[in-house]
Protein backbone atom coordinates (compact mmCIF):
# COMPACT_ATOMS: atom_id res chain seq x y z
CA UNK A 1 0.00 0.00 0.00
CA UNK A 2 1.34 3.21 -0.96
CA UNK A 3 0.86 6.52 1.27
CA UNK A 4 -1.35 8.00 -1.82
CA UNK A 5 -3.59 5.52 -1.90
CA UNK A 6 -7.19 6.72 -0.49
CA UNK A 7 -8.61 4.22 2.18
CA UNK A 8 -12.33 3.55 1.85
CA UNK A 9 -13.15 2.05 5.24
CA UNK A 10 -14.39 4.97 7.20
CA UNK A 11 -13.11 5.51 10.60
CA UNK A 12 -13.91 9.18 11.52
CA UNK A 13 -11.32 11.20 12.99
CA UNK A 14 -8.62 8.85 11.20
CA UNK A 15 -9.76 9.44 7.90
CA UNK A 16 -9.73 13.07 8.54
CA UNK A 17 -5.98 12.44 9.84
CA UNK A 18 -4.84 10.10 6.92
CA UNK A 19 -6.26 12.55 4.13
CA UNK A 20 -4.30 15.39 5.91
CA UNK A 21 -0.80 13.60 6.32
CA UNK A 22 -1.15 12.54 2.99
CA UNK A 23 -1.42 15.65 1.37
CA UNK A 24 2.00 17.73 2.88
CA UNK A 25 2.31 21.19 2.22
CA UNK A 26 3.91 22.48 -1.17
CA UNK A 27 5.22 20.19 -3.67
CA UNK A 28 5.34 16.21 -4.29
CA UNK A 29 7.40 14.85 -1.51
CA UNK A 30 11.20 14.80 -1.80
CA UNK A 31 12.86 11.80 -3.26
CA UNK A 32 13.20 9.13 -0.55
CA UNK A 33 15.64 5.60 -0.36
CA UNK A 34 13.48 2.41 -0.83
CA UNK A 35 14.03 1.81 2.82
CA UNK A 36 12.46 4.69 3.82
CA UNK A 37 9.68 4.46 1.44
CA UNK A 38 8.75 0.78 2.79
CA UNK A 39 9.35 2.14 6.57
CA UNK A 40 6.32 4.26 5.84
CA UNK A 41 4.10 1.95 3.85
CA UNK A 42 4.50 -0.64 6.74
CA UNK A 43 3.70 2.00 9.46
CA UNK A 44 0.62 3.06 7.13
CA UNK A 45 -0.84 -0.09 7.14
CA UNK A 46 -0.50 -0.54 10.67
CA UNK A 47 -2.63 2.41 10.86
CA UNK A 48 -4.76 0.79 9.06
CA UNK A 49 -5.53 -2.04 11.42
CA UNK A 50 -5.61 0.18 13.85
CA UNK A 51 -8.58 2.11 15.89
CA UNK A 52 -8.69 5.44 17.96
CA UNK A 53 -7.76 4.51 21.80
CA UNK A 54 -10.70 4.86 24.14
CA UNK A 55 -11.51 4.43 27.73
CA UNK A 56 -12.03 0.80 27.21
CA UNK A 57 -7.63 0.62 26.39
CA UNK A 58 -6.37 0.00 30.01
CA UNK A 59 -3.11 2.67 28.84
CA UNK A 60 -6.40 5.25 28.39
CA UNK A 61 -8.83 4.77 30.55
CA UNK A 62 -8.08 7.81 32.22
CA UNK A 63 -7.74 9.93 28.87
CA UNK A 64 -10.85 10.31 26.88
CA UNK A 65 -10.17 11.50 23.18
CA UNK A 66 -14.03 12.49 22.53
CA UNK A 67 -13.16 16.06 21.69
CA UNK A 68 -10.12 14.94 19.36
CA UNK A 69 -12.32 12.75 17.31
CA UNK A 70 -14.91 15.40 17.04
CA UNK A 71 -11.99 17.28 15.34
CA UNK A 72 -11.31 17.62 11.52
CA UNK A 73 -7.78 18.65 10.95
CA UNK A 74 -6.45 19.51 7.57
CA UNK A 75 -3.07 19.45 5.71
CA UNK A 76 -0.72 22.54 5.88
CA UNK A 77 -2.34 24.27 2.60
CA UNK A 78 -0.05 27.29 2.67
CA UNK A 79 3.46 27.42 4.48
CA UNK A 80 3.80 29.93 6.97
CA UNK A 81 6.63 32.88 6.87
CA UNK A 82 7.92 34.15 9.95
CA UNK A 83 10.25 36.97 9.94
CA UNK A 84 12.91 36.41 12.49
CA UNK A 85 11.66 38.92 14.63
CA UNK A 86 8.29 37.17 15.59
CA UNK A 87 10.48 34.12 17.60
CA UNK A 88 13.36 36.25 19.30
CA UNK A 89 11.51 35.69 22.96
CA UNK A 90 11.41 31.68 21.82
CA UNK A 91 15.21 31.84 21.40
CA UNK A 92 17.45 30.93 24.02
CA UNK A 93 20.57 32.94 24.84
CA UNK A 94 22.95 29.84 25.15
CA UNK A 95 22.22 28.20 22.30
CA UNK A 96 23.93 28.77 18.98
CA UNK A 97 22.46 25.62 16.90
CA UNK A 98 19.10 26.12 16.21
CA UNK A 99 16.64 24.01 13.96
CA UNK A 100 13.48 25.72 13.14
CA UNK A 101 9.64 24.04 11.99
CA UNK A 102 7.31 25.78 11.47
CA UNK A 103 3.65 24.04 11.03
CA UNK A 104 5.91 20.77 10.97
CA UNK A 105 7.83 22.78 8.12
CA UNK A 106 11.41 23.00 8.10
CA UNK A 107 12.03 26.72 8.09
CA UNK A 108 15.64 27.16 7.53
CA UNK A 109 15.47 31.32 7.30
CA UNK A 110 14.82 31.10 11.11
CA UNK A 111 17.56 28.14 11.86
CA UNK A 112 21.38 28.61 12.85
CA UNK A 113 23.90 26.37 12.84
CA UNK A 114 27.21 26.89 13.77
CA UNK A 115 29.70 25.39 11.36
CA UNK A 116 33.11 23.35 12.68
CA UNK A 117 31.60 22.02 16.39
CA UNK A 118 31.63 18.64 15.07
CA UNK A 119 27.76 18.17 15.24
CA UNK A 120 26.08 16.85 12.38
CA UNK A 121 22.85 18.11 12.61
CA UNK A 122 19.89 18.99 9.81
CA UNK A 123 16.93 17.84 8.07
CA UNK A 124 16.20 14.42 7.33
CA UNK A 125 16.53 14.83 3.41
CA UNK A 126 19.70 17.12 3.74
CA UNK A 127 21.40 14.09 6.22
CA UNK A 128 20.62 11.34 4.31
CA UNK A 129 23.51 12.79 1.78
CA UNK A 130 25.93 12.15 4.84
CA UNK A 131 24.26 10.05 7.69
CA UNK A 132 22.46 7.49 5.64
CA UNK A 133 23.95 4.14 7.46
CA UNK A 134 23.11 6.04 11.04
CA UNK A 135 19.70 6.78 10.10
CA UNK A 136 18.96 3.79 8.58
CA UNK A 137 19.76 1.51 11.62
CA UNK A 138 18.24 3.89 13.59
CA UNK A 139 15.11 5.33 12.57
CA UNK A 140 11.77 3.39 12.86
CA UNK A 141 13.62 0.91 15.51
CA UNK A 142 12.93 2.33 18.42
CA UNK A 143 9.60 3.22 18.70
CA UNK A 144 7.18 0.66 19.65
CA UNK A 145 4.36 1.21 17.07
CA UNK A 146 3.13 -1.91 16.58
CA UNK A 147 0.06 -0.82 18.58
CA UNK A 148 0.86 3.09 18.92
CA UNK A 149 -1.68 4.53 16.37
CA UNK A 150 0.04 8.13 16.73
CA UNK A 151 3.56 6.60 16.49
CA UNK A 152 2.33 4.75 13.12
CA UNK A 153 0.83 8.17 11.47
CA UNK A 154 3.89 9.73 12.44
CA UNK A 155 6.18 7.11 10.45
CA UNK A 156 3.79 6.64 7.91
CA UNK A 157 3.98 10.15 7.05
CA UNK A 158 7.49 11.02 8.00
CA UNK A 159 9.08 13.99 6.01
CA UNK A 160 10.78 16.99 7.64
CA UNK A 161 12.57 15.12 10.43
CA UNK A 162 15.08 16.84 12.63
CA UNK A 163 18.08 14.53 13.31
CA UNK A 164 21.40 15.01 15.16
CA UNK A 165 24.52 13.17 15.04
CA UNK A 166 27.01 13.69 17.77
CA UNK A 167 30.62 12.23 17.08
CA UNK A 168 32.42 9.73 19.00
CA UNK A 169 34.20 11.75 21.65
CA UNK A 170 32.66 14.81 21.27
CA UNK A 171 31.38 17.14 23.64
CA UNK A 172 29.43 20.48 22.81
CA UNK A 173 29.70 23.16 25.49
CA UNK A 174 26.43 24.69 24.04
CA UNK A 175 22.99 23.26 24.24
CA UNK A 176 21.29 22.57 20.61
CA UNK A 177 17.98 23.69 20.55
CA UNK A 178 14.58 22.20 18.29
CA UNK A 179 11.92 24.45 17.98
CA UNK A 180 8.61 23.55 16.82
CA UNK A 181 6.31 26.14 16.42
CA UNK A 182 2.48 26.11 15.78
CA UNK A 183 0.76 29.01 14.36
CA UNK A 184 -2.23 27.79 12.64
CA UNK A 185 -5.54 26.77 13.25
CA UNK A 186 -7.05 23.22 12.53
CA UNK A 187 -3.61 21.78 11.00
CA UNK A 188 -1.99 18.44 11.78
CA UNK A 189 1.70 18.32 12.24
CA UNK A 190 4.09 15.66 13.04
CA UNK A 191 7.19 16.98 14.20
CA UNK A 192 10.22 13.77 14.12
CA UNK A 193 13.47 13.76 15.84
CA UNK A 194 16.51 11.43 15.39
CA UNK A 195 19.14 11.83 17.89
CA UNK A 196 22.06 9.54 18.23
CA UNK A 197 25.01 10.34 20.41
CA UNK A 198 28.08 8.40 20.13
CA UNK A 199 30.29 6.41 22.13
CA UNK A 200 31.63 9.24 24.41
CA UNK A 201 29.51 11.93 23.27
CA UNK A 202 28.01 14.36 25.50
CA UNK A 203 25.34 17.13 24.55
CA UNK A 204 22.16 18.76 26.00
CA UNK A 205 19.24 19.11 23.58
CA UNK A 206 16.35 21.21 23.93
CA UNK A 207 13.15 20.17 22.24
CA UNK A 208 10.50 22.76 22.28
CA UNK A 209 7.14 22.81 21.03
CA UNK A 210 5.18 26.24 21.05
CA UNK A 211 2.59 28.43 19.91
CA UNK A 212 2.26 31.45 18.15
CA UNK A 213 -1.71 31.17 18.41
CA UNK A 214 -4.79 30.06 21.10
CA UNK A 215 -6.08 28.27 17.77
CA UNK A 216 -7.21 24.39 18.14
CA UNK A 217 -4.63 22.33 15.80
CA UNK A 218 -3.11 18.70 16.03
CA UNK A 219 0.84 18.51 17.13
CA UNK A 220 1.75 14.47 16.70
CA UNK A 221 5.53 14.05 17.59
CA UNK A 222 7.85 11.33 17.63
CA UNK A 223 11.50 11.17 18.89
CA UNK A 224 14.48 8.22 19.11
CA UNK A 225 17.05 8.57 21.23
CA UNK A 226 19.90 6.40 20.97
CA UNK A 227 23.36 6.45 23.23
CA UNK A 228 26.33 4.89 22.83
CA UNK A 229 28.77 3.56 25.48
CA UNK A 230 29.45 6.35 28.08
CA UNK A 231 27.04 9.02 26.06
CA UNK A 232 25.82 12.04 28.31
CA UNK A 233 22.82 13.27 27.14
CA UNK A 234 20.70 16.46 28.59
CA UNK A 235 17.04 16.10 27.20
CA UNK A 236 14.88 19.08 27.99
CA UNK A 237 11.30 18.71 26.51
CA UNK A 238 9.41 21.71 26.81
CA UNK A 239 5.88 21.38 25.54
CA UNK A 240 3.91 24.75 25.87
CA UNK A 241 0.96 24.45 23.22
CA UNK A 242 -1.86 26.30 22.54
CA UNK A 243 -4.32 25.45 25.64
CA UNK A 244 -7.01 24.36 22.86
CA UNK A 245 -4.44 22.26 21.22
CA UNK A 246 -4.01 18.40 21.08
CA UNK A 247 -0.53 17.17 21.51
CA UNK A 248 0.31 13.31 21.07
CA UNK A 249 3.99 12.10 21.83
CA UNK A 250 6.17 9.80 21.76
CA UNK A 251 10.19 8.95 23.03
CA UNK A 252 12.20 6.33 23.12
CA UNK A 253 15.50 5.70 24.44
CA UNK A 254 18.34 2.92 23.97
CA UNK A 255 20.82 3.16 26.67
CA UNK A 256 24.28 2.07 25.89
CA UNK A 257 27.19 0.81 28.24
CA UNK A 258 27.67 3.01 31.21
CA UNK A 259 25.61 5.77 29.40
CA UNK A 260 23.67 8.76 31.12
CA UNK A 261 20.75 10.49 29.88
CA UNK A 262 18.95 12.56 32.14
CA UNK A 263 15.53 13.44 30.65
CA UNK A 264 13.47 17.00 32.30
CA UNK A 265 9.87 17.22 30.55
CA UNK A 266 7.67 19.91 31.20
CA UNK A 267 4.12 19.90 30.45
CA UNK A 268 2.10 23.67 30.42
CA UNK A 269 0.11 23.84 27.15
CA UNK A 270 -2.26 21.48 25.34
CA UNK A 271 -6.81 20.99 25.59
CA UNK A 272 -5.82 17.16 25.66
CA UNK A 273 -1.45 16.17 25.74
CA UNK A 274 -0.12 12.66 26.14
CA UNK A 275 3.65 11.56 26.51
CA UNK A 276 4.88 7.98 25.70
CA UNK A 277 8.36 7.76 27.24
CA UNK A 278 10.05 4.75 27.28
CA UNK A 279 14.24 3.78 28.19
CA UNK A 280 15.38 0.87 27.23
CA UNK A 281 19.13 -0.22 29.24
CA UNK A 282 20.36 -2.32 26.36
CA UNK A 283 23.87 -3.01 28.37
CA UNK A 284 25.42 -2.73 31.76
CA UNK A 285 25.94 -0.45 33.60
CA UNK A 286 23.50 2.84 32.07
CA UNK A 287 22.15 5.62 34.16
CA UNK A 288 18.29 6.94 33.63
CA UNK A 289 17.09 10.11 35.76
CA UNK A 290 13.90 10.94 34.72
CA UNK A 291 12.16 14.30 36.02
CA UNK A 292 8.90 15.85 34.81
CA UNK A 293 6.35 18.44 35.91
CA UNK A 294 2.43 19.11 34.32
CA UNK A 295 1.55 22.30 35.43
CA UNK A 296 -2.19 22.74 33.74
CA UNK A 297 -5.25 24.61 34.50
CA UNK A 298 -9.12 25.40 33.67
CA UNK A 299 -9.98 21.96 31.62
CA UNK A 300 -6.64 20.55 30.44
CA UNK A 301 -5.48 16.95 30.83
CA UNK A 302 -2.52 16.32 30.78
CA UNK A 303 -1.29 12.43 30.60
CA UNK A 304 2.07 11.31 31.09
CA UNK A 305 3.38 7.19 30.87
CA UNK A 306 7.18 6.19 31.19
CA UNK A 307 8.49 3.22 31.19
CA UNK A 308 12.05 1.74 32.19
CA UNK A 309 13.38 -1.43 31.08
CA UNK A 310 15.87 -2.42 33.07
CA UNK A 311 17.24 -5.36 30.60
CA UNK A 312 20.95 -5.58 31.90
CA UNK A 313 22.65 -5.66 35.10
CA UNK A 314 24.00 -2.73 36.86
CA UNK A 315 21.54 -0.32 35.76
CA UNK A 316 20.55 2.61 37.87
CA UNK A 317 17.42 5.06 37.28
CA UNK A 318 15.55 7.43 39.17
CA UNK A 319 12.24 9.70 38.51
CA UNK A 320 10.72 12.60 39.78
CA UNK A 321 7.46 13.23 38.55
CA UNK A 322 5.38 15.99 39.76
CA UNK A 323 2.00 17.08 38.63
CA UNK A 324 0.35 20.95 39.83
CA UNK A 325 -3.40 20.88 38.77
CA UNK A 326 -5.89 23.59 39.18
CA UNK A 327 -9.72 24.73 38.62
CA UNK A 328 -11.24 21.25 36.98
CA UNK A 329 -8.10 19.84 35.10
CA UNK A 330 -6.49 16.44 34.97
CA UNK A 331 -3.04 14.73 35.10
CA UNK A 332 -2.24 11.38 34.50
CA UNK A 333 0.48 9.48 35.39
CA UNK A 334 1.90 5.94 34.66
CA UNK A 335 5.20 4.96 35.65
CA UNK A 336 6.50 1.46 34.92
CA UNK A 337 9.49 0.38 35.74
CA UNK A 338 10.57 -3.16 34.75
CA UNK A 339 13.61 -5.54 35.85
CA UNK A 340 14.02 -8.47 33.94
CA UNK A 341 15.36 -11.54 34.26
CA UNK A 342 19.53 -11.74 34.88
CA UNK A 343 19.30 -7.32 35.68
CA UNK A 344 21.15 -8.08 38.98
CA UNK A 345 22.00 -5.18 40.99
CA UNK A 346 19.90 -2.95 39.76
CA UNK A 347 18.96 0.31 41.44
CA UNK A 348 15.98 2.08 40.54
CA UNK A 349 13.41 4.63 42.68
CA UNK A 350 10.60 6.33 41.38
CA UNK A 351 8.69 9.17 42.91
CA UNK A 352 4.94 10.56 42.14
CA UNK A 353 4.26 13.69 43.60
CA UNK A 354 0.77 15.91 43.06
CA UNK A 355 -0.65 18.72 44.37
CA UNK A 356 -4.36 19.63 43.88
CA UNK A 357 -4.79 23.84 43.70
CA UNK A 358 -8.90 23.45 43.74
CA UNK A 359 -11.44 20.94 45.14
CA UNK A 360 -12.43 20.03 41.38
CA UNK A 361 -9.02 19.12 40.28
CA UNK A 362 -8.13 15.48 39.81
CA UNK A 363 -5.42 13.26 39.59
CA UNK A 364 -4.93 9.46 38.92
CA UNK A 365 -1.24 8.36 39.58
CA UNK A 366 -0.08 4.81 38.73
CA UNK A 367 3.91 3.75 39.43
CA UNK A 368 4.17 0.29 39.04
CA UNK A 369 7.28 -2.07 39.96
CA UNK A 370 7.88 -5.26 37.74
CA UNK A 371 10.64 -7.30 39.08
CA UNK A 372 11.95 -10.71 37.76
CA UNK A 373 15.76 -10.51 39.55
CA UNK A 374 16.58 -11.06 43.34
CA UNK A 375 19.67 -9.15 43.90
CA UNK A 376 17.82 -5.52 43.04
CA UNK A 377 16.93 -1.99 44.83
CA UNK A 378 13.66 -0.93 43.96
CA UNK A 379 11.29 1.77 45.83
CA UNK A 380 8.40 3.73 44.56
CA UNK A 381 5.89 6.24 45.78
CA UNK A 382 2.98 8.24 45.19
CA UNK A 383 1.48 11.01 46.92
CA UNK A 384 -1.97 13.25 46.00
CA UNK A 385 -3.00 16.40 48.05
CA UNK A 386 -3.65 19.84 48.85
CA UNK A 387 -1.13 22.62 50.31
CA UNK A 388 0.15 21.98 53.72
CA UNK A 389 -2.13 24.57 56.06
CA UNK A 390 0.27 24.09 58.62
CA UNK A 391 3.00 25.67 55.89
CA UNK A 392 0.83 28.44 54.67
CA UNK A 393 0.03 29.58 58.45
CA UNK A 394 3.76 29.79 58.93
CA UNK A 395 4.24 31.94 55.81
CA UNK A 396 0.86 34.22 57.18
CA UNK A 397 2.44 34.25 60.63
CA UNK A 398 5.54 35.77 58.85
CA UNK A 399 3.85 38.91 57.50
CA UNK A 400 2.13 37.53 53.89
CA UNK A 401 -1.35 37.68 53.07
CA UNK A 402 -3.17 33.38 52.29
CA UNK A 403 -2.90 34.09 48.89
CA UNK A 404 0.94 35.30 48.82
CA UNK A 405 1.99 32.37 50.99
CA UNK A 406 0.25 29.73 49.20
CA UNK A 407 1.30 31.45 45.53
CA UNK A 408 5.54 31.20 47.35
CA UNK A 409 4.46 27.08 48.23
CA UNK A 410 3.10 26.00 45.01
CA UNK A 411 6.18 27.76 43.17
CA UNK A 412 8.50 25.85 45.26
CA UNK A 413 6.12 23.18 44.82
CA UNK A 414 7.29 22.92 40.85
CA UNK A 415 10.58 24.83 40.69
CA UNK A 416 12.03 21.74 42.35
CA UNK A 417 12.04 20.03 38.94
CA UNK A 418 13.29 23.32 37.10
CA UNK A 419 16.17 23.88 39.05
CA UNK A 420 17.17 20.80 37.24
CA UNK A 421 17.08 22.07 33.61
CA UNK A 422 21.12 22.89 33.03
CA UNK A 423 20.64 26.05 31.12
CA UNK A 424 19.92 29.13 32.71
CA UNK A 425 18.18 31.54 30.84
CA UNK A 426 15.66 29.01 30.32
CA UNK A 427 15.40 28.46 33.74
CA UNK A 428 14.47 31.47 34.63
CA UNK A 429 11.88 32.01 31.91
CA UNK A 430 9.88 28.90 33.29
CA UNK A 431 10.51 30.19 37.02
CA UNK A 432 8.53 33.46 35.56
CA UNK A 433 5.90 31.08 34.12
CA UNK A 434 5.38 29.15 37.22
CA UNK A 435 5.29 32.25 39.14
CA UNK A 436 2.32 33.56 36.38
CA UNK A 437 0.27 30.32 36.71
CA UNK A 438 0.68 29.02 40.66
CA UNK A 439 -2.49 31.18 41.98
CA UNK A 440 -4.02 29.97 44.31
CA UNK A 441 -7.44 28.85 43.82
CA UNK A 442 -10.68 27.66 45.91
Amino acid sequence: MSTGTTLTKERGALDSLLAALALPAGSAAPTQPDWLRALRDQALERVGALTLPSTHDEAWRFTPLAAFARQSFQPLRTPTHLPLEDIKHLCIAEATTRLVFVDGVHAPQLSSVTPDTGLAVGTLHDMLATQASSIQAHLGQHVASTEALFASLNTAFLQDAAVLVIPRDTALAAPVHLLFISTQPEVASHPRLLLVASAGSKVTVIEDYVALSEGTYFTNAVAEVVLGANAQLEHVRLQRESSNAFHMASCAVSLGASSRYHSTSIALGGQISRFDLRVIQTFEGSECLLDGLALIKGEQLADTHTFIDHAKPHGTSRQLHKCIVGDSARAVFNGQVMVRPGAQKTDSAQSSRNLLLSSRAQVDTQPQLEIFADDVKCTHGATVGQLDSDEVFYLQSRGLSERVARNLLTYAFGAEVINRIPVASLRQQLEQTVLEQTTGQP
